[in-house]
């Protein structure tokens, strides 16, 4: 019901400001640039499904490979302390963690066209467990939520970005990676803001061994990757960052079919099976996604960002607080409603502001701090169509917000001199 309300707010708030903008401000052409947007935007949506069929099908056959081969069973054994705690309703060896387990790694690797199918493979699982198909269950809202505070942990096509840019910028001897460490600790920080709101909102009790101990040993390993990866320059760290993440995807491939090999299964049919639930997943996507992004192109084209913006920056100033940081705002306010429209203003803060400032730097944190909290749920919870989203959009904004703040208070930490 609050995805319906806020469908429709954007469409209305969108229509309202596009009407004043004409009447008073004299735009006459902003109803037709919305027009335009519009049907882009359900273009777009039909064009990221058909890309993500592709996806869906390779990363869901070697799922299933690595199913009838006992991999994600083991996988699950290995994570089952930390999920049993976190994932209310879901038994301890049942496949939904190893699912999860495989999508928040590829999320935190940057590996975005493994992190899509995966999260859609953990959200059919969960839904093998919800007694009522159309309503969201605990576990569901919980894996949303954490999806959505940015679980990335090596920002490499951010780190390129900003490096091909400074070179137009004729800065020789930028360094791109200078975000490295401070999103590290956002990611770090947002992980834990994830947790707790939904701990507390589902009364979970997150003081328990296996929670404390995932706490410090990712802590543990993010500082070791950053000790590891600051030694470099930025385009070795790049070069080092783009081989991980390769090598790990191979390993997954060849891993998996050996396995099945050695499990003496028929690895081509068990793959090609689990490629065609990848189709019929990705076909079911389509309409959520359209009818997401038609919302968000209204209510961005119509200029509702910029007036939003404005007032935020007022009501900052009048608090008697610092307001360097709002011109990068854009990219935050964005990142929840679309991933691409946020890394276009990010360039564009970059471009006006330059790479190498306080601004740009801050719309490069912000661009790694959060994820498309609208595009997430439309897409997740489209696939097994859960119409019922309870309180997930609500817990997952809520999570964004404190993760922006996290953002601008570290960039401040980090950048302002």
């Amino acid at each position: 019901m609050a995805l319906n309300y806020i469908w429709v707010a954007f469409f209305l708030i969108g229509f309202l400001v596009a009407l004043y903008k004409m009447l008073v401000l004299g735009q006459t052409d902003v109803f037709s640039n919305m027009m335009t947007s519009l049907f882009n935007s359900a273009e777009t949506g039909f064009t990221v499904s058909l890309g993500l069929t592709a996806m869906m099908a390779l990363w869901l056959g070697i799922m299933r490979v690595g199913e009838r081969a006992g991999l994600i069973r083991m996988f699950t054994k290995i994570v089952k302390p930390l999920f049993k705690t976190l994932f209310k309703g879901v038994p301890e060896n049942h496949p939904a963690h190893g699912s999860i387990a495989m999508n928040f790694s590829a999320n935190m690797l940057g590996l975005d066209n493994a992190a899509t199918p995966l999260g859609l493979k953990a959200m059919e699982d969960l839904q093998s467990l919800n007694p009522k198909k159309d309503t969201a269950t605990d576990a569901q809202i919980m894996f949303l939520v954490l999806n959505t505070v940015g679980l990335s942990i090596i920002p490499t096509s951010i780190i390129a970005i900003r490096q091909t840019m400074a070179a137009k910028q004729g800065l020789e001897h930028f360094n791109g990676a200078d975000i490295f460490l401070p999103l590290l600790i956002i990611t770090y920080i947002g992980i834990i803001i994830g947790m707790l709101i939904v701990g507390i909102n589902q009364r979970i009790n997150l003081f328990k061994l296996p929670v404390l101990l995932f706490v410090a040993c990712f802590g543990l390993a993010i500082y070791g990757l950053w000790w590891w990866l600051s030694r470099y320059s930025p385009e070795q760290m790049s070069q080092y960052i783009g081989a991980i993440g390769a090598i790990i995807i191979m390993l997954i491939f060849v891993g998996f079919v050996l396995a099945g090999l050695i499990r003496k299964i028929n690895v081509y049919e068990e793959f090609v099976e689990g490629a065609k639930e990848g189709f019929s997943t990705a076909v079911k996507i389509i309409p959520f996604l359209i009818a997401m992004l038609a919302a968000i192109s209204v209510f961005r084209s119509s200029g509702c960002l910029d007036f939003l913006l404005q007032g935020i920056e007022y009501v900052i100033a009048a608090m008697g607080f610092n307001t360097e940081f709002v011109p990068a705002l854009p990219v935050a306010l964005m990142k929840p409603l679309s991933g691409s429209g946020a890394r276009g203003l990010m360039v564009d803060v970059l471009e006006t502001h330059g790479v190498d400032s306080f601004v740009g730097k801050i719309a490069a944190i912000l661009q790694g701090s959060t994820e498309t909290t609208f595009y997430v749920l439309a897409v997740y919870f489209g696939s097994i169509n859960v119409k019922n989203t309870r309180n997930a959009l609500y817990l997952g904004l809520l999570a964004d917000f404190l993760c922006v703040i996290v953002a601008i208070v570290v960039g401040y930490i980090f950048f302002h001199h």
